[in-house]
């Protein structure tokens, strides 16, 4: 399976020009632009040279541009007019006062879920999830923002497996929990702007030592992307001050599910086994 434009860009961004980093956002923004439309009227209207676009499809691995173009054109369809008209239509109620936070809030997580589900690559989410199926260990790292998201997953994972854990957890180090991982175990990190250094360092680490990293962020700027072997980006627009996690939890509940219905009766034991444990130890109220 070739690499996608997204998974090219996701590995390659920090390390491009400030230039062909301007040219990226352009096509990730704009798709049925460059397209459907002459180079010349692209470059007119982003403010950016025909050369620039030139150069990013050849630092991206595409023999020329028009490999580029044609890829673009092959993954549009009728989606990318309807987010732009529901982002138009969000963006114009906020400004004009005719829509509450609660509604324009609920109306942008309901346009980024329907985005993560078109958009997701199934192929990528299954190897993940069967490299974790397989995995000796797998450690859980979310910081600052990040930090709930990853202790529910964390929780609900504790419920069919036993080798999960959380890294850097009640006073333990987080070298502690990097230590001595290799190419059997998975290493999870959730980070979003404003990106945990320890989150970066521990990709780049973990990768280092052969460790299988899953990322999820929201932004191709998320220096721990080229540290990744599966990467996630999800769509986080809200009126919100901060990123939302609405889509984030999601797609960790379908990891999760998806694992489960993989796992067959070894997983149904396991979540017999601590429901059971709960009961005795007074953790749950028995109704």
């Amino acid at each position: 399976m070739s690499a996608t434009f997204d998974d090219r860009l996701s590995v390659s961004y920090s390390d491009l020009s400030a230039t062909l980093q301007q040219a990226a956002d352009f096509v990730r923004a704009n798709p049925v632009d460059l397209a459907t439309r002459t180079l010349r009227s692209v470059s007119r209207e982003s403010g950016i040279s025909p050369a620039a676009f030139s150069r990013l499809a050849r630092a991206l691995g595409y023999s020329d541009l028009e490999e580029l173009r044609e890829e673009v054109r092959k993954n549009i369809d009728n989606r990318v007019n309807n987010f732009a008209a529901r982002a138009a239509k969000l963006q114009s109620e906020h400004r004009s006062g005719g829509s509450d936070f609660v509604d324009a809030h609920f109306e942008a997580c309901q346009s980024n879920l329907h985005e993560l589900v078109s958009t997701l690559d199934r192929a990528v989410l299954d190897v993940a999830i069967a490299q974790i199926e397989k995995a000796r260990r797998v450690v859980l790292l979310g910081a600052l923002g990040s930090t709930g998201v990853v202790e529910y997953l964390s929780y609900i994972a504790s419920f069919c497996a036993d080798n999960w854990t959380m890294a850097s957890r009640m006073g333990s180090s987080l070298g502690g929990g990097i230590a001595g991982l290799g190419n059997t175990d998975v290493m999870i990190i959730v980070t979003k702007p404003p990106f945990a250094e320890r989150s970066i360092a521990a990709a780049k680490l973990a990768q280092q030592q052969g460790v299988y990293v899953v990322l999820i962020t929201d932004t191709l700027t998320c220096p721990a992307l080229k540290h990744a072997s599966a990467r996630f980006i999800v769509p986080t627009q809200s009126p919100h001050f901060y990123s939302s996690y609405v889509v984030t939890l999601f797609l960790v509940e379908c990891l999760i599910g998806v694992l489960v219905g993989r796992s067959g009766s070894s997983a149904r034991r396991r979540i017999a086994e601590v429901e059971e444990a709960n009961k005795v130890l007074a953790e749950v109220w028995d109704l």
